[in-house]
């Protein structure tokens, strides 16, 4: 990928997109760094003539809108979109609170789906392009106490993978980064919680919930923003691209157990047909 090209990152104020941001600009690239609160990312940016910084809540079509006639005014256009804005929900699936599953949905699918179809006629035009959506390992196996996150981030899969293959004949590429825990403060900044009322859900919930290292995870992140980098500049980038140690395990051992499932059913599958 040449340094020349633009990325387009969301939800740089904290976490991945923060790294992402920061790995970018330092290379070279042409970048502009979003985020709801600008003022969260202006030291980011600074006086680099190579970064942009926007205001841009990604539920909001105007402010999509309006950051990218900014983007494309400032650098010419937009080579490499990152889907990064996203939040989490704590809670079992039958105490869920309706309000808040719909808005981290807002924001973690809906959201990423404004800012990409946004993006795509010019992507489609140019001939080139790189969509990276971060989901997460739950968006390959879900878990107690993040039922709905998990829907989230599986809808955003099932989403990337039939857009990979719509736009691959326009030399678009759409890359999911599945991470485990890496050290953000996700889990306690952008994580909304219920309290579990239903005494028989608590174990099991809270066993998960407390389970999560909340600034001791294994992963780091700025390793995680090299790695994408990695993927954009790869002349053969994966649909896929797992990161952190618990993530490797945990996809193998869900796959592993899921293909034996299907082949003790094989019979009966085949035997369904007329």
């Amino acid at each position: 990928m040449n340094k020349k090209n633009v990325w387009f990152i969301t939800g740089c104020s904290t976490g991945f997109g923060r790294e992402l941001a920061e790995a970018t600009i330092k290379a070279g690239y042409s970048v502009v760094v979003t985020a709801r609160n600008i003022n969260s990312i202006s030291d980011l940016v600074g006086d680099a003539p190579n970064a942009l910084a926007l205001e841009l809540d990604v539920t909001k079509n105007d402010q999509i809108e309006k950051a990218l006639t900014s983007a494309v005014e400032k650098f010419g256009g937009i080579d490499v979109l990152v889907n990064n804005a996203g939040i989490g929900y704590f809670g079992s699936v039958e105490e869920s609170v309706e309000e808040e599953t719909r808005k981290m949905f807002e924001i973690n699918f809906w959201g990423l789906m404004h800012m990409t179809n946004a993006v795509l006629p010019q992507m489609r035009s140019q001939r080139s392009g790189h969509i990276i959506n971060i989901s997460s390992i739950g968006g390959l196996a879900s878990s107690p106490g993040v039922g709905y996150y998990n829907a989230s981030k599986y809808a955003v899969e099932g989403v990337s993978e039939g857009l990979a293959q719509e736009v691959e004949p326009f030399n678009i590429r759409v890359t999911l980064i599945e991470p485990s825990g890496f050290r953000t403060d996700w889990s306690g900044r952008s994580a909304a919680r219920t309290t579990s009322s239903i005494e028989e859900y608590k174990p099991l919930v809270s066993d998960f919930v407390n389970g999560v290292n909340h600034g001791k995870e294994p992963g780091d992140p700025k390793k995680l923003a090299s790695a994408i980098i990695n993927v954009v500049e790869s002349p053969n980038p994966p649909q896929r691209l797992l990161l952190g140690s618990d993530a490797y395990h945990i996809a193998v051992n869900k796959f592993t157990k899921l293909l034996q499932q299907i082949e003790d059913s094989k019979s009966v599958s085949i035997g369904a047909d007329f």
